[in-house]
């Protein structure tokens, strides 16, 4: 039978669509296709999708108990805005949390989930992390953890964000950091409960980032992270060029991207290792 998964899809709807405009995905049918592409072969997923970024809940037929694992996305929303959308989702991360269910969450999904136990977020001092995070490193713990096993030590990986968590909840134990941010991944566990989170995106590609830069050229360009907004858009445009021809040397090496991005199953080992070692064995040991 496949594991049951619940994504959580922390971002509005119709912010979504431009992205998809630019030649990106829509944050939950992204992450259900990088969470295909990890699972081992005889296994298989059914994935559900909660909109929880414009206020839908479960429908009436379901319970956070039906699913073997929980998703979080990415979101345009901070944790620390005092509004009902940001409220609704922090109480939907922590009955998710109490109720047992292995969650996993990538960047909002980190900072709603360590809000909901008791942690602290905020707008980080330095700006925003945009595009690549670069270096990576494990802690000890990390090192030693199920979510990175087969990671390098030091490792690039994928990023968007502006907020940072700055305080952790009780339980929580940091996994990787950088010189950005030093909470880079984290483990919440309580009692048999479990959540891994990192403030990175193992489910994007290349080109969800080129979209995003090509949807925040503006945004880029007022960073100081372009020039000019033809500039953004070369950017994007080659980003998505490497991304359907990854042969493209020049590209690499122009903005120094190497495996740890291009190939799919080291850069999304994150999410391979917790279907593996979470997900599917609830699945297995389910009646």
């Amino acid at each position: 039978m496949a594991a049951r998964i619940l994504i959580v899809d922390g971002a509005p709807l119709a912010a979504q669509d431009r992205l998809v405009d630019h030649g990106g995905a829509r944050l939950s049918d992204n992450y259900r296709t990088a969470l295909q592409s990890q699972l081992p072969p005889d296994a298989d997923i059914d994935c559900v999708v909660l909109a929880a970024g414009d206020g839908a809940g479960l429908p009436p037929d379901l319970t956070i108990s039906d699913f073997d694992g929980i998703a979080w996305t990415g979101s345009p929303l901070s944790a620390y805005d005092e509004q009902p959308i940001v409220a609704s989702q922090i109480a939907f991360a922590r009955a998710a949390f109490q109720a047992g269910i292995p969650c996993f969450g990538s960047c909002w999904g980190l900072q709603v989930m360590a809000a909901a136990l008791g942690g602290r977020v905020r707008l980080h001092p330095k700006g925003p992390e945009v595009g690549i995070a670069r270096g990576i490193v494990l802690t000890e713990a990390g090192r030693r953890h199920a979510m990175f096993d087969g990671k390098p030590v030091t490792f690039d990986a994928l990023c968007v964000h502006q907020d940072e968590v700055c305080e952790l909840p009780r339980g929580a134990c940091v996994l990787a950091g950088n010189a950005f941010t030093a909470i880079q991944a984290v483990e919440i566990a309580e009692a048999g409960k479990s959540f891994w989170g990192v403030q990175y995106h193992p489910e994007y590609d290349l080109s969800q980032i080129a979209a995003l830069f090509s949807r925040g050229a503006d945004r880029l360009v007022a960073a100081g992270f372009a020039s000019s907004l033809a500039d953004a858009k070369g950017l994007a445009t080659d980003l998505m060029a490497l991304h359907h021809d990854h042969r493209r040397k020049d590209l690499a090496w122009r903005y120094g991207i190497g495996a740890d991005i291009l190939d799919p199953h080291r850069h999304r080992r994150e999410l391979a290792n917790w279907l593996r070692a979470k997900v599917l064995t609830r699945r297995a040991a389910s009646p």
